[in-house]
């Protein structure tokens, strides 16, 4: 079992394949296995390497709650890129993950290849926060007094996961029977830590706009709280392009593993080759028609 020292932790991790290093980053509901889907494919042609976040076993599950922290993720991505001798890698994240990974670009731009932000933005709309705040905190309470098994159970059945429960049962079981062999104490301490205290994705817009590192945004039709969020990152970050995958929920990695994966390949092959471009501000004159200039 492969470790790493990272900010004074142990972190699991996967490390498959060669070339350019392309690190996976999952969210709440996974682990390094919620990428199994992806490593396999892209182990063909990249340095895959897949991680199991601090509070998720068999990495190190600190039991001080100031020790989760969307900081703490972030600089837990670059600390593992230390670890191994990566200088700068291409970094896909999921939901948690993805907003790590955004957060990964903004504070260390220079580290990174290239983001892959999907399913990122819960608890991002002005009206939702009070509710998904609550949220957060009564799920977090049952993982402590319920357990680790009947809350899962309740985590895994949630509106924007039906829809893989739908398509695909058996990969929803998988997902499912992966998540109740978690740490209670793990996810409770995430909920408080990194869910509850991080900042909305319309918070960070003046960040946003001085985003320079190419930026794949993706999110399922379904996922309505991400949706938002989503176009609001695509319209404020000047290197930006948008996937939105059809008829799905949040887990789009495993609901839909072709399209993502051949929408990520496409991505990171554009960056690879230099040609994943700002937008052209000619695209962004206040008008459906005319161009710039034009009376």
């Amino acid at each position: 079992m492969a470790t790493a020292r990272v900010n004074s932790i142990n972190l699991f991790y996967e490390d498959e394949g060669a070339g350019v290093p392309l690190v996976f980053v999952h969210e709440f509901a996974g682990d390094s296995r919620s990428w199994h889907l992806q490593t396999r494919f892209f182990a063909r042609r990249y340095r895959t390497i897949a991680f199991n976040a601090r509070g998720y076993p068999p990495s190190d599950v600190p039991e001080e709650p100031k020790a989760y922290s969307q900081d703490q993720a972030v600089d837990d991505i670059r600390g593992l890129l230390d670890a191994l001798k990566i200088p700068k890698a291409h970094v896909c994240g999921l939901s948690m993950g993805g907003y790590a990974t955004l957060h990964f670009g903004l504070r260390y731009p220079e580290r990174a290849r290239s983001l892959v932000v999907a399913g990122a933005g819960y608890g991002s709309v002005p009206g939702d926060r009070a509710k998904f705040h609550a949220d957060a905190e009564l799920t977090a309470r049952r993982f402590e007094e319920d357990g680790m098994v009947a809350t899962a159970d309740l985590y895994a059945k949630g509106p924007t996961r039906v829809q893989f429960m739908d398509k695909d049962p058996t990969g929803w079981r998988e997902f499912h029977a992966q998540l109740v062999k978690g740490s209670a104490r793990g996810h409770a301490l995430t909920l408080r830590g990194v869910q509850k205290t991080r900042p909305a994705i319309f918070d960070l817009g003046p960040r946003l706009e001085k985003l320079e590192v190419p930026t794949l945004i993706m999110t399922g039709d379904e996922d309505d709280p991400c949706l938002e969020p989503a176009i609001f990152m695509k319209r404020t970050i000047p290197t930006a392009g948008l996937v939105v995958i059809p008829k799905s929920g949040h887990t789009i990695n495993l609901e839909e593993p072709e399209a993502f994966n051949h929408a990520v390949l496409d991505f990171l092959t554009a960056v690879d080759a230099g040609k994943w471009a700002r937008r052209n501000p000619a695209s962004q004159t206040g008008s459906a028609i005319l161009p710039a200039g034009t009376r």
